[in-house]
């Protein structure tokens, strides 16, 4: 049905509002159980290194916005490739399609080997630079150099993961992720905990504590990346590779991925710059306020990432509609994917404000970090919807190939509202005063980029 409907569009069908709506839904909620797998990952990281103490998670939430800034890079690096994929697939041209799809593999995991270099190089100093306190900058250099190490591996799932999504396939990605969800946990049992008894058994473990997390997590995306990699390159039926096709570096495929991902990537630098430079407020309110921000961030992810999903879906729907030059659905499918991220994310946050000491007590036993938690989890509550609007809305554009100006309202949220309002508001109230911060931010993102929806500008964008 799925497929029907997307071949449908790029045929220029005519779709009715159910027709639409059910074409969201099925590319919306295979993309949701992507990214909740992948949020659950890292929820299991921060259970498991939990119970070893609250300078254990602190370690892990010091160097949490450096890892972010990574990703983002090599993010970034894949989307001016995927959207062109996108297009290239509504528009019937699936050879071009195939063409782009190599050069993203020689320019973006170029990229993610020299951040691998970068980072492994600097994991000796960054937790020093970041404020941390000397009991737990061992355990975040540790973690932070084996995710460096990991970045190629990871990078291979961005490759892969983006291209079976341009080309509409959203289920095989978020199989390929719940997989690699189970065996997170099976290997970060194994490595985290020393051998123990449990039940009158005898349980084998490394004993490795935080770095096993780090490394649990890095075996992981290496064995999902091979799985991934066979399900894009043998079995797609649009971008598997075929005989005779080589690759000739073109330069108007990497001019036009230069236009979308330099921005992109930029705004991930400016973002993951400003997380960084929240953790330098938040590293002098002591570790139990960082531990406590670390498991609220991550908590709050499972809100937050079924609207990264929708997003994705988003700039699929976008990306071939376009392709397909299908401009009296594009409008609709952007306002409806809009809506029900904030519609989605709206219901989560109930179930968050609700949840939210249980939600955080399953990361850690201190009670102190658990109430601090809960407090500011259900500050951030209030603001979902509206941070859901951004990130569908910014999906929606991605599709579309707009990509500058929503880099630039983000840029312009985050460092004119939400760091001068952290640093003052964070000397008051604490930690709760940085989510109030953040919270007022989030909301300004929001009207910006729904009116940025509202208007047509960004459906004019060619590359």
């Amino acid at each position: 049905m799925k497929e029907n409907l997307l071949i449908r569009l790029r045929n220029g069908d005519e779709l009715n509002n159910r027709q639409q709506v059910t074409m969201i839904l099925q590319l919306s909620l295979p993309s949701i159980m992507a990214q909740l797998s992948s949020i659950v990952m890292q929820y299991i990281d921060a259970s498991m290194v939990g119970q070893l103490g609250a300078q254990s998670s602190a370690s892990i939430g010091l160097v949490a916005s450096s890892t972010w800034l990574f990703n983002g890079i090599c993010s970034a690096a894949v989307t001016g490739f995927s959207v062109q994929v996108a297009q290239l697939i509504g528009a019937g041209r699936q050879k071009d399609a195939r063409t782009v799809m190599k050069h993203s593999f020689v320019i973006s995991f170029g990229i993610a080997c020299l951040l691998c270099v970068l980072g492994t190089g600097i994991s000796g100093v960054l937790p020093v630079a970041l404020g941390g306190n000397a009991d737990i900058i061992a355990d975040a250099t540790a973690y932070f150099r084996i995710y460096a190490l990991s970045l190629p591996f990871v990078q291979l799932n961005n490759i892969a993961y983006a291209m079976l999504q341009a080309s509409g396939n959203m289920r095989t990605p978020s199989v390929l992720y719940i997989i690699m969800c189970v065996l997170d946990v099976l290997l970060n049992f194994l490595l985290i905990f020393p051998t123990r008894q449990i039940g009158g058994f005898n349980v084998p473990g490394a004993g490795l504590g935080v770095a096993g997390a780090s490394l649990g997590t890095a075996l992981s995306y290496a064995v999902v990346a091979v799985l991934m990699m066979f399900f894009l390159l043998v079995r797609s039926d649009s971008l598997h590779l075929r005989r005779g096709e080589g690759l000739k570096m073109a330069k108007d495929t990497l001019k036009a991925a230069a236009k979308i991902g330099i921005p992109v990537g930029v705004e991930q630098m400016i973002m993951s710059g400003a997380q960084v430079m929240g953790t330098r407020i938040v590293a002098p309110l002591g570790t139990v306020a960082i531990a406590a921000n670390s498991f609220a961030i991550t908590a709050e992810s499972l809100c937050y990432m079924p609207g990264y999903g929708i997003g994705s879906a988003a700039t699929t729907l976008i990306g071939q509609s376009i392709g397909a030059k299908r401009t009296d659905l594009t409008r609709r499918l952007g306002w409806k994917t809009t809506a029900l991220g904030m519609i989605v994310m709206g219901i989560a946050a109930v179930l968050m404000f609700i949840f939210a000491p249980f939600m955080i007590g399953i990361m850690t036993p201190d009670a102190s970090v658990v109430a601090l938690g809960a407090q500011v989890l259900r500050i951030a509550a209030f603001i979902e919807p509206f941070y859901a609007a951004s990130i569908v809305a910014n999906g929606v554009f991605r599709g579309a190939g707009d990509t500058l100006i929503p880099s630039i309202l983000n840029f312009a949220s985050m460092w004119a509202v939400r760091l001068p309002l952290a640093a003052i508001l964070s000397k008051q109230y604490g930690l709760k005063g940085y989510w109030f911060a953040m919270c007022i931010e989030l909301f300004v993102r929001g009207v910006l980029f729904l009116f940025r929806l509202a208007s047509t500008k960004w459906m004019k964008k060619k590359i």
